[in-house]
């Protein structure tokens, strides 16, 4: 192998790898079942556990195998960046690599920041005015600083994040038990199941984004103990899990409320007061919710529960993230400076930094512009996630294959199985989904009035940006740009800096060209 082809490798100070197979699979299962998009596939309907199930097939699995190899066959520090420099060199890794991380502060700036605050509103009280802006900036620096912490500190985040989950959920599921036996539940037809292709169009972004996550691990390699092994089981736990905790929130949720009365935001919030009234307040009319006694406490758990949740979700992709890009940059692709750990905890301090400030001011800018509009907030900044996650799998995936054919001799504990065949079937499967979803973001209703189906793409503007498509673009199209932009100044920025010498003096280690 050519010198220059080698892996970044930014091996941790601490004596010996933290990370092992439960933290992997905990870690797993933070980044993977995001709590914030379940209001999302819900407000959609019944045909939403379709598409759920068709995508967890024709994408989600094909996905899984595909990382399974690639993260125990290259399991170097860094992740996707390595996958992507050795397939395609280091420039287009780099700016891959600026799409990859910098998503995540975007989202969680954006989408977590503001299903949090909601959260807390909706079971708590209200944040007036400049309030929203306070717990905005408590939510995000203390995940910066749980990033910033140690592995060992992050991997017990990560834990109590998984728990968080399971706990959250099996009690939903507990109380929608007691819900339907007392209050019964919503009437189900089976023509509401049926998938539609402009059901499909809605739908696939926001499935396809709480199916991302596996290769979040590999990221920090570096820290495992035993990546070829425990990766491969992590990804076949993980992957379990995530699609049962996934399914049974949104059919609970469909279960207790009309899909019609559901919000992209609050659905599964507003799913969780309506199953907790069997512990103690009722319906209203209106169809409002009071909660009391138990029933007003329980929530309360429960809301704190979803909180957490979604703190670990960011913190869990940005531990992940922030050391590929650290890998990145100190590989040559992007500024050096940003590529050096923490001495005392084996962090990237400075790229979690620059994170932080970036999820900082999406918050601040989001609010600001959308004169506290909480929905449209909401819309465009998962929209904006997924799209620059979208096109970061892109290239991701694309390594696959021209891995398999430059590195055929690297050994490799997992392969996917059915030779070239099933190579180029898992290949062509993301890839053509990761595409399908960029072109339905940053267009939505593609297909419209298509093929015999009836609609006006109009009414397929995500909430929040009603007849304002030109605005809604812009809010896809601009920061895409910046993005890019981004991505080749840091590509420039390493290449005039180089990778001659290593910084070993905090903890960095690169392959000199």
């Amino acid at each position: 192998m050519n010198p220059a082809d080698e892996p970044a490798s930014i091996p941790s100070p601490m004596p010996s790898p933290t990370l092992r197979r439960v933290d992997i699979l905990a870690m797993l299962l933070c980044a993977i079942v995001g709590l914030d998009t379940l209001g999302s596939v819900s407000a959609n309907g019944p045909q939403g556990l379709v598409w759920l199930a068709v995508l967890g097939l024709l994408f989600f699995a094909p996905y899984g195998l595909l990382i399974a190899e690639l993260g125990s066959a290259f399991p170097d520090e860094g992740g996707p960046y390595v996958w992507a420099k050795l397939a395609f060199g280091r420039f287009v890794a780099g700016i891959n690599q600026v799409f990859y991380w910098i998503s995540n502060p975007v989202w969680l700036g954006g989408s977590l920041c503001i299903v949090a605050i909601t959260t807390f509103e909706t079971f708590f009280h209200p944040l007036p005015g400049a309030w929203k802006y306070v717990a905005g900036a408590v939510f995000l620096g203390a995940a910066g600083y749980v990033v910033h912490a140690s592995l060992r500190i992050g991997r017990w985040v990560a834990l109590a994040g998984a728990a968080a989950r399971i706990v959250l959920f099996g009690f939903f599921v507990f109380s929608l038990s007691l819900y339907a036996v007392r209050q019964g539940i919503q009437p189900q037809h089976a023509g509401d199941y049926a998938p539609t292709f402009l059901g499909l169009v809605a739908l696939a972004p926001v499935i396809v984004f709480n199916f991302m996550g596996f290769e979040v691990p590999s990221g920090a390699g570096g820290g495992m103990r035993n990546p070829r092994r425990d990766v491969p089981a992590a990804i076949l736990r993980g992957g379990i899990g995530t699609v049962l905790l996934y399914g049974l929130p949104i059919m609970g949720t469909l279960l207790v409320l009309p899909a019609t009365s559901l919000s992209s935001l609050t659905g599964f919030i507003d799913a969780c007061r309506a199953v907790f009234t069997v512990y103690g307040g009722h319906l209203e009319a209106d169809g409002s919710v009071v909660l009391t006694g138990a029933g007003d406490i329980l929530a309360k758990i429960a809301a704190i529960g979803l909180i957490i949740g979604l703190f670990t979700s960011g913190t869990a992709w940005s531990m992940g993230l922030s050391r590929s890009q650290a890998a990145a940059c100190a590989d040559g692709a992007g500024p050096r400076w940003l590529g050096v750990l923490s001495a005392k905890n084996g962090t990237p301090a400075r790229v979690n930094a620059a994170g932080t400030a970036v999820s900082m001011i999406v918050m601040v800018a989001s609010l600001a512009l959308t004169d506290g509009d909480v929905q449209k907030y909401f819309t465009a900044g998962i929209s904006l996630a997924i799209s620059a996650s979208a096109i970061s799998y892109l290239v991701t995936f694309s390594s696959f294959l021209v891995l398999r054919r430059k590195y055929a001799d690297t050994p490799r504990p997992y392969r996917v199985p059915g030779g070239r065949v099933g190579a180029w079937a898992v290949t062509a499967l993301t890839v053509g989904t990761m595409v399908f979803t960029v072109v339905a973001l940053i267009w939505p209703g593609l297909g419209a009035g298509w093929f015999g189906t009836v609609g006006d793409p109009a009414e397929y503007l995500p909430d929040g940006f009603q007849g304002q498509r030109v605005a809604y673009t812009l809010s896809q199209l601009v920061p895409i740009t910046l993005i890019l932009v981004l991505g080749v100044l840091f590509g420039l920025a390493g290449r005039r800096t180089g990778v001659t010498e290593p910084a070993t003096e905090r903890g960095v280690t690169v392959d000199a060209p």
